[in-house]
């Protein structure tokens, strides 16, 4: 059952609450963050690849105070072990038993800074908790809570010393963008207020976990006509016909798109879902989950050119509204 025109509009305000109090420390970022909580209310995880000194980590602090959340951050090195993750299991000699002594993964929003500078084994340790929402240590699985989410960070600029992540790993994650710098504007007020640079420290929350949880539920049941999953599995299919890439949009990253639009059109105060809503979501949620060949990549061509191709080549739905 289709939410309603009533719950929509709310979703948009609270969405939009979200946003303001978020763009308090993150000065003139107002799109990212739309895409960092469209990340969250999904109940997925956001790649950023940036820079150092853009604000990552004013995102995830941020965020997890305005939902009233945890926040933990997971510096990725080459001496990484899973278990630095995950927690561990000691033996308490008072007590006599053992016990699980939890991992920075167990929060509310995780910063996995610079993930590729980790070995495989160790970046392996985040799948199943990204995936499941859990960890298993010992035998004994152990729930992550809600919300949950992993904003994990690479830096383009140094590549020495690092691991790239694996397609598999890729596209476990919903989105990938971006902060980049401020404008003029805001990095001028960010300068202003230098003495205090960690705005972070004044935000109050808007919304509690619980409610962050509830309105991840709802979003669910937005509404998706037939003609606009038809046109996104067309889309899928073009990028893994084209003649640039060896690999395509996989059925995960599909399933991805349809829910992060569900999210994206109730921000927007719709109960249904535009083919315009997968339009403006294609780069986040599907430029990483493609693999070019390798003589494209030699001449030029991105994920971005082959998901541009897709989109002026495939016709999209005329979709009307849906009724309260």
């Amino acid at each position: 059952m289709t939410i309603s025109a009533e719950n929509a509009a709310w979703f948009a305000g609270t969405f939009e609450k979200l946003t303001a109090n978020i763009g308090e420390a993150l000065l003139g970022k107002a799109p990212v963050i739309r895409l960092a909580l469209t990340c969250m209310l999904t109940e997925g995880h956001l790649l950023l690849e940036d820079a150092p000194g853009t604000g990552k980590t004013a995102l995830a602090r941020a965020m997890a105070a305005t939902v009233q959340g945890t926040h933990s951050r997971i510096q990725f090195t080459p001496d990484l072990l899973p278990s630095d993750i995950t927690g561990v299991t000691m033996y308490d000699q008072k007590s006599g038993q053992w016990e699980f002594h939890k991992g920075p993964i167990f929060a509310s929003i995780v910063l996995a800074d610079e993930i590729n500078r980790a070995s495989p084994k160790t970046q392996s340790a985040l799948l199943e908790v990204m995936e499941e929402s859990r960890v298993t240590v010992d035998g004994t699985r152990y729930d992550a809570g809600r919300p949950f989410m992993v904003i994990a960070t690479q830096n383009p600029i140094e590549q020495a010393g690092t691991y790239r992540l694996p397609e598999a790993q890729l596209d476990r994650f919903l989105m990938k963008t971006s902060v980049g710098y401020p404008d003029r504007t805001a990095s001028v007020q960010v300068l202003a207020n230098s003495a205090q640079p960690d705005r972070t420290k004044n935000l109050r929350p808007i919304i509690s976990t619980t409610a962050i949880a509830e309105m991840a539920d709802l979003v669910r049941e937005n509404h998706v006509d037939d003609a606009v999953l038809d046109y996104v599995q067309r889309l899928v299919e073009a990028t893994r016909y084209d003649v640039d890439t060896t690999l395509g949009v996989s059925t995960r990253g599909a399933i991805a798109m349809v829910r992060a639009a569900r999210v994206w059109a109730a921000a927007h105060g719709r109960n249904y879902v535009t083919p315009d809503d997968i339009k403006e979501l294609s780069a986040p949620v599907w430029t990483h989950r493609l693999v070019m060949s390798p003589d494209a990549e030699f001449a030029g061509a991105t994920p971005e050119n082959v998901l541009a191709k897709a989109l002026a080549s495939t016709e999209a739905p005329t979709v009307r509204g849906v009724a309260s």
